[in-house]
């Protein structure tokens, strides 16, 4: 019987609200991903019939994945999460057609840091952190006629931030009005818990997907590559994954990543209607019992997960600090720039005023996410902000 020690008692009592960071691995996907850890471990790129049987997980795998996505099974490439699958999108498809890479200002840093280092376009943002069309139909046209033609557009399906849902028909309209000769990528590493991906797929040419934003583990992702469209890989050598991706595959992800995909597709409905609930109770408390509190975006514009709030006059960095004291688990922005503590560049984008951004917070709930803790986390956050402010006016 494992030891129930200190540090274990204290990891029970904590509130995990931080669940666009990451997501707890479901117990159904550990189970898949041992045999191949432990039994299974052979290299699938061999010729031998070990090999075979670890070729045949990924393959297994791979077609759960397609399933999902509502593409052929060939257009999966499996990945090492979803920065790697973004970085591949742009720069792939940038080296591959020329041209330069546009995307919106509200993008996940992948994919922003990747264009501007192309020396891409970035496209302004709506009050939601969207894509702006008419901007962005603006930007195209001005790509076309002086940047030597648009190389790859890229919109995220779900901000990882604030939550906002793009509409991508939209978009995709736009870019093969404008830009016939572009690839369209979307960033849907948040999606897959609260959109149907089948939904997506059929209108962008790129696809991204991590596996911990699921249930799955960390470091393997995808990039859904479109029959009939090539990009420049980012890793080479080996000749895996047809030639898109090399090195040898993480099979034990692959099969996790696969089980958790299909699992958080077969719940999404009944887990949105469940969180949105959920989420409602907890911003609502915030509105009701503090003053100076505004909901970052409309709950119909964002997914069921994202209780985004901004508390005009706190810092974040000190509201943080007292949550984390409290056993609450929560962020400001990404959780890649969390250590920075700097205004987001999402709300930035937004045009939110700084004494408003300064104090986001940033809760996300997911599958493990009860009741319990949304009163928890109500509770804490409201007394963390009572102190500072105390302590302001002291």
């Amino acid at each position: 019987m494992p030891q129930h020690d200190d540090r274990t008692a204290a990891r029970d009592e904590l509130v995990y609200l931080d669940h666009a960071a990451t997501t707890p691995m479901r117990r159904e996907a550990i189970d898949a991903m041992l045999p191949y850890l432990d039994q299974q471990y052979a290299n699938p790129s061999g010729s031998h019939r070990f090999a075979r049987q670890a070729r045949q997980a990924l393959d297994e795998a791979r077609e759960v994945i397609a399933e999902v996505l509502g593409c052929p099974a060939g257009e999966v490439v499996i990945t090492g999460g979803g920065t790697e699958a973004d970085n591949t999108a742009i720069f792939g498809a940038t080296q591959r057609l020329g041209g330069v890479p546009v995307c919106s200002a509200a993008e996940h840093h992948a994919v922003l840091h990747a264009v501007e280092q192309m020396h891409g376009r970035v496209v302004r943002t709506d009050h939601a952190g969207r894509i702006d069309i008419g901007h962005l139909d603006e930007t195209l046209l001005g790509a076309e006629a002086v940047d030597g033609g648009v190389s790859v557009v890229s919109a995220m399906a779900v901000n990882n931030e604030v939550g906002s849902i793009t509409d991508l028909a939209a978009v995709a309209t736009v870019v093969r009005d404008r830009s016939p000769r572009a690839l369209f990528h979307t960033d849907a590493v948040q999606a897959a818990n609260w959109l149907d991906l089948r939904t997506i797929t059929p209108l962008v040419d790129l696809l991204s997907l991590s596996a911990h934003k699921f249930g799955g583990p960390k470091g393997v992702g995808v990039l859904r590559i479109r029959t009939g469209v090539t990009v420049q890989p980012l890793v080479i050598g080996g000749g895996q994954e047809r030639e898109r991706r090399s090195g040898t595959q993480n099979v034990a992800g692959a099969v996790a990543m696969a089980e958790a995909l299909r699992l958080a597709d077969l719940e999404r409905t009944g887990e949105a209607v469940r969180l949105a609930a959920m989420r409602d109770r907890l911003v609502d408390r915030l509105l009701a019992e503090l003053p100076d509190v505004r909901e970052t975006i409309d709950r119909a514009d964002k997914v069921a997960g994202s209780a985004h709030v901004c508390i005009r006059g706190i810092e974040n960095e000190a509201l943080l600090f007292l949550l984390d004291e409290a056993g609450i688990c929560a962020s400001a922005a990404s959780a890649c720039a969390a250590g920075a503590m700097e205004p987001s560049h999402v709300l930035a984008a937004m045009g939110l005023d700084t004494s408003w951004s300064i104090g986001a917070l940033r809760l996300t709930l997911g599958r493990t996410t009860t009741v319990a803790d949304v009163d928890r986390g109500a509770e804490a956050v409201v007394a963390a902000v009572r102190r500072i402010r105390e302590r302001m006016h002291a």
